[in-house]
């Protein structure tokens, strides 16, 4: 016998978001935020000038098929059982996604390849243990026991910023769920990660200021009490380390600080980041700076435009030494 869902659920289930205008209105996202936060001026030539340069990636396919398998093993645990969740073939999903993306991004990229066979076959692998190992474990993350599925992707649209009504943030939250006897959301961020989130990554505000604007908008969309509202990170580990001593998680849960003071300070980076890049209007006319690292120069897609980024910058870029700017190992 299927349970009554809860009437709350059923209106955020209904909810019909407003369309962006793009007339007038520009839209926004996390990704945007980081972005500038790392660097105004590549932010300023991928959205304001709209010099996108698409980058394909073995990571954001396997990222995304994993999200697909992952969200549609929870709606039918939801929606049905536990039981009927393990008869769903979800490595069958996975796989016919992880083929799918590929070719979407490889079209997408001019019809050049990306990732080479050993390492499809490499992430692909890992993405059947991490798969093995949630739905074995489901317990140990997930319940049935007063919780109901909101949704996958359930979508933000706003105004976050009362002066600037041509300014709306887009967002879409992976999974939400209900628990009935505290009145309470939960709000679940799938990652995905090649060893999982160090120290330093958990410390990093602005990683945490997505979950905590998520869980500022939802309150505002749907007049939902803030207090009401829990966050997590739910970081699925592609790789665990070998001959260690200590027990190792193939899921790691981080949830972020999300009280007064945090709220505080996500929402003035959003404000700050909105009242520097756009006028009521439109984009604001200035240069936007430079934050020259060799971190966010090495992953920028600009870098090697000089007729965009100035030769001379970017031998000063070069000439740092790597202790100033710490490469990725």
């Amino acid at each position: 016998m299927a349970r009554k869902i809860p009437e709350i659920v059923k209106y955020i289930q209904n909810f019909q978001t407003k369309e962006i205008n793009y007339a007038f209105q520009k839209n926004i996202s996390f990704s945007q935020l980081s972005m500038y936060s790392n660097c105004p001026k590549q932010w300023s030539l991928q959205y304001k000038e709209g010099r996108k340069i698409y980058s394909p990636s073995i990571h954001t396919v396997f990222g995304t098929s994993l999200h697909e398998a992952l969200q549609h093993y929870l709606t039918v645990m939801y929606e049905k059982s536990g039981v009927e969740a393990d008869k769903e073939d979800i490595i069958g999903i996975f796989e016919e996604s992880f083929r799918e993306e590929y070719k979407n991004q490889y079209k997408k990229s001019k019809s050049i390849h990306f990732s080479s066979p050993e390492e499809m076959r490499e992430f692909y692998e890992d993405g059947i243990k991490i798969l093995k190992h949630v739905t074995k474990k489901r317990n140990l993350y997930f319940s049935k026991k007063g919780w109901y599925l909101v949704g996958c992707e359930i979508p933000i649209v706003m105004p976050p910023n009362s002066h600037y009504n041509n300014v709306v943030y887009q967002g879409y939250l992976d999974v939400v769920l209900y628990h009935e006897p505290t009145n309470k959301f939960h709000i679940i961020d799938i990652k995905t990660s090649t060893r999982g989130w160090n120290a330093q990554a958990k410390k990093d505000e602005i990683k945490q200021f997505q979950l905590i604007l998520y869980k500022k908008y939802f309150s505002e969309q749907f007049g939902v009490p803030i207090d009401d509202i829990d966050i997590e990170f739910f970081i699925v580990k592609r790789k665990l380390y070998d001959n260690v001593d200590f027990p190792q998680k193939r899921v790691q849960i981080f949830k972020p600080p999300s009280g007064k003071v945090k709220l505080n300070k996500a929402t003035k980076a959003i404000n700050d980041f909105i009242d520097e890049s756009f006028s009521k209007t439109g984009y604001k006319e200035r240069e936007f700076e430079k934050n020259p690292s060799k971190w966010n120069c090495r992953f920028c897609p600009f870098s090697e435009s000089p007729e965009l980024c100035d030769e001379e910058f970017r031998k000063k870029i070069n000439n740092h030494t790597n202790s100033e700017y710490p490469s990725n190992k």
